[in-house]
């Protein structure tokens, strides 16, 4: 569903500037058909997740070769794949890094054999109280200040938790981010300005206990860096649009290169016009705006709030070219390693159509030569007994079935863990919750209630033992999850308040490696795609073994994919005869999910 954006250019060879904003779908087809007129495209400029790309729509194909963009995406598409028995020829890259992987049921592994580390995210204390990175600051920035700024004006954010209380002063009060109606925009900006920058540093000076092993931050505050006088004598730039007219903080205060880092005193100026700017050019779009990094607004707002915090805690500043590589997950492309991988996958498509399994080959493109070689081939793996899109294991789930909500286990297990879409949660004979635009009005209301209540407090009571069973009839998939009352978690390390595991993957001696809480410990190390330095999204783990299987004889190397905006696998070959030794580099969460056969999952619904 994506259109053609600036930055595709340089990665591709069918896009032109004329195409950009079309459909990439349907650009893509007219560029193919001028040169091989008298074939057959369809294109479709649609989610791939939506109901009408079903398994029956997967059933006409011979073969499906994969070039999507995220890793939510390829999972669905390879359990359609495994729905639909039609072969899948996978294929992801970054810069010079790229591989090819074919995945057939029942002959190889699928997908989602092998578990892959959580995407790295950050504790909540982190982000607002310590932060120790560049990227935190993006984060808090663009999460936290962009969002209470510009976007829904209602959500909770801990922004301002400390201006609350009963002490502080009526300029602090709850609604501190709420422009009074006689507020000019000089006069709001330094306010925030100094409530976020100053005021909230100084409340979290006063925790004398957090700062015993820390660099204690400054707090900032706008007169300190730019007096009144200063701000009204320097002026703005009548000019204060870009090239394609829309608003710019740098054209109108004449900063040109997004390459330069800003001092201080820059960024508080950038601050102050961006904010100016969104309330002066863009005040219809205030109130229901989200972070974009092709919004220049925008990244020069999240640009200077971050540089102005990192200035607090001692963080080295970054330019906006580096932050908006950090705010944006940006993943530089390289068009030579993309045309590499388009080939490599008609090659394996060919092999899919002339059935020719003997001779599959996964296939990575690697930066530097291994034995002078750039392209690797390794024999396909057989499929993961573990691997819960393939197989019937159940997983275990330790939770406090006592305090945990039914809506904490749906959002953060079943649909952020499992990657159903539309899922059902049943517990014995009784149907608990459905998700889905179809339902009847009266049910809906009662799955609703259902969510908000804990476990243990649902109509058929969730405890230690119990057996929750998850169908996605879309992605005709079924898993069972065995239940574990636990009473306390580590927040820091178990942000969630409950921990999934079970899931296992082949080790050296045959020994099973468990990984739990979507962290992996039987891949290797993932190594950071964004433009950063800071290791925006690092996952250490083990090197582990894979089986091969059995009939070809070569045997190379081997990853596993990823989606392009993010970090791309890497596996070294250490013995072309003997079982390969695994580096995997993927950011995703774990999947965990069973494929099995819809019509024996049929229930009656009980209410």
């Amino acid at each position: 569903m994506d259109t053609i954006e600036v930055s595709n250019l340089n990665r591709q060879f069918l896009f032109r500037q004329h195409h950009v904003g079309q459909s990439k779908a349907k650009v893509a087809r007219d560029a193919v058909l001028r040169f091989r007129p008298h074939i057959n495209i369809t294109p479709y400029h649609s989610n791939v997740k939506d109901p009408q790309f079903n398994v029956d729509f997967f059933k006409q194909f011979n073969v499906v070769l994969n070039g999507l963009d995220n890793l939510d995406a390829r999972r669905h598409v390879n359990r359609l794949c495994l729905a639909a028995e039609v072969p899948l020829v996978e294929s992801g890259t970054t810069g010079f890094l790229g591989q090819v992987t074919v995945h057939v049921k029942g002959k190889t592994e699928c997908y989602e054999c092998q578990p892959k580390p959580t995407p790295k995210t950050y504790p909540v204390c982190t982000i607002t109280s310590t932060p120790s990175k560049f990227v935190h600051c993006i984060v808090w920035a663009k999460d936290l200040l962009f969002a209470k700024l510009f976007g829904d004006k209602n959500q909770d954010n801990d922004l301002n938790v400390h201006s609350g209380d009963g002490n502080s002063q009526s300029e602090h009060a709850q609604d501190v981010f709420v422009r009074n109606p006689h507020e000019d925009l000089e006069q709001y900006g330094r306010r925030i300005y100094d409530h976020v920058f100053g005021y909230n540093i100084e409340v979290a000076l006063t925790n004398e206990e957090t700062w015993k092993n820390r660099q204690r931050p400054r707090p900032v505050y706008i007169n300190d860096l730019l007096p009144d006088k200063l701000v009204h004598r320097n002026g703005y730039s009548e000019d204060c649009k870009t090239e394609d007219l829309t608003p710019s903080a740098m054209s109108s205060l004449n900063l040109k290169n997004p390459q330069d880092v800003w001092s201080l005193a820059e960024n508080s100026r950038i601050f102050l016009e961006s904010l100016r700017l969104f309330f002066e050019k863009r005040e219809k779009d205030i109130g229901c705006l989200t972070f974009d990094k092709d919004d220049q607004l925008a990244v020069e707002f999240v640009t200077a709030a971050a540089n102005i915090r990192a200035s607090s805690f001692g963080i080295p500043l970054h330019s906006l070219f580096e932050a908006k590589g950090i705010a944006g997950n940006i993943v530089h492309a390289v068009a030579t390693t993309n045309a590499i991988i388009a080939g490599l996958i008609v090659i394996e498509a060919i092999k899919v159509l002339q059935n020719d399994f003997e001779n599959y080959r996964m296939t990575y493109c690697l930066e530097h030569p291994s034995r002078k070689m750039l392209l690797m081939p390794v024999q396909p793996f057989e499929a993961n007994k573990s691997c819960y899109v393939c197989s019937e294991t159940p997983l275990l789930l330790e939770v406090n079935t006592n305090t945990a909500k039914l809506r904490d286990v749906v959002e953060r297990i079943v649909k952020a863990k499992l990657g159903m879409n539309l899922p059902m949660v049943m517990v014995g004979s009784t149907l608990v919750f459905e998700d889905g635009d179809d339902l009847d009005k009266d049910l809906a209301a009662n799955y609703a209630l259902n969510l908000d209540k804990v476990l243990s407090g649902l109509p058929a009571p969730v405890r230690s033992g119990t057996v929750l069973c998850l169908e996605d009839l879309q992605q005709e998939l079924v898993c069972n999850i065995n239940i574990k009352h636990r009473e306390e978690f580590d927040e820091e390390k178990e942000p969630d308040g409950m921990v999934l595991s079970g899931w296992t993957t082949p080790s050296e001696k045959g020994k099973e490696v468990a990984v739990s809480n979507g962290e992996t410990k039987a891949v290797a190390s993932v190594s950071s795609s964004e433009a950063d330095g800071d290791e925006v999204e690092t996952t250490p783990a083990v090197p582990s073994k894979k089986r091969k299987m059995p009939k070809p004889e070569r045997s190379e190397t081997a990853t596993e994919n990823d989606d392009k905006p993010q970090t791309r696998p890497s596996r070294n070959l250490s013995d072309k005869k003997s079982l390969q030794e695994i580096k995997d580099n993927d950011d995703d969460d774990d999947i965990i999910v069973l494929d099995d056969n819809p019509e024996t999952s049929k229930r009656k619904r009980i209410h």
